[in-house]
């Protein structure tokens, strides 16, 4: 049998697969936002998307896997948003070897929220499945792994940027980082009640920086 054709044939397959997920996970966020997710059925998520049942389940089994797959992606926006940040204000920063005074690690802070993603829908997603997992064990062991492994790779990521400003946090490092978080959190949470319409920067760059330099010391070279 000739099997080029088959392989020619597979990257394109992969692309088509690639490009009905996309169209899948975008059209669960918009459905998911506007029903919630106990409320949106796969139905309305393939009409949405412009597909058939057939070509959900081709790529999901459920829509809690849909849903996990949907927070894996947003998860790593926001880490590359972070990493993104770090290259951007704060590495040239400690490459010209000065010390991070106060004044400058508020503005490296700020800066690298104004890259951060500002859909507030987001956090109420979340929000919404975290209430789903606590009334199903089997979501909430998923959602407790999903979780502790973005706070590891988030805690990484901070814990090194904080590092090369010769930097380190006060208390225990992944801690401080849910902190940091359930702050962001928080004020998400309270600007969607509130109809608070100001950017993710200006509500948070205030209690964000005042929480990270809280709980951050300046390592001096006899504490390496």
């Amino acid at each position: 049998m000739d099997t080029s054709a088959l392989i020619e044939d597979a990257p394109a397959e992969s692309a088509r697969r690639r490009k009905t997920r996309t169209r899948l996970l975008d059209a669960a966020f918009e459905i998911f936002a506007e029903h919630g997710v106990h409320a949106a059925s796969v139905e309305m998520i393939t009409e949405a998307a412009g597909f058939t049942r057939g070509a959900f389940y081709s790529n999901f089994s459920s829509k809690n896997e849909l849903f996990f797959a949907l927070m894996e992606r947003e998860k790593s926006i926001r880490i590359e948003q972070l990493n993104d940040g770090v290259a951007q204000f704060l590495t040239p920063v400690v490459h010209q070897g000065t010390e991070l005074g106060d004044d400058v690690v508020v503005d490296i802070i700020t800066k690298v929220l104004e890259l951060q993603s500002d859909d507030r829908r987001w956090w109420l997603l979340q929000t919404e499945f975290q209430l789903l997992a606590m009334r199903d064990a089997e979501i909430a062991t998923a959602f407790l792994a999903f979780q502790e492994g973005f706070f590891r790779e988030l805690t990484t990521i901070v814990v090194e940027a904080l590092t090369s400003a010769s930097l380190r946090f006060t208390i225990e490092p992944e801690e401080a980082v849910r902190v940091i978080t359930e702050l962001c959190g928080n004020a998400e949470a309270h600007a969607l009640l509130a109809g608070d319409a100001r950017k993710l920067s200006e509500r948070l760059s205030t209690s964000v920086t005042a929480i990270m330099l809280a709980l951050t010391e300046r390592v001096r070279p006899s504490q390496t």
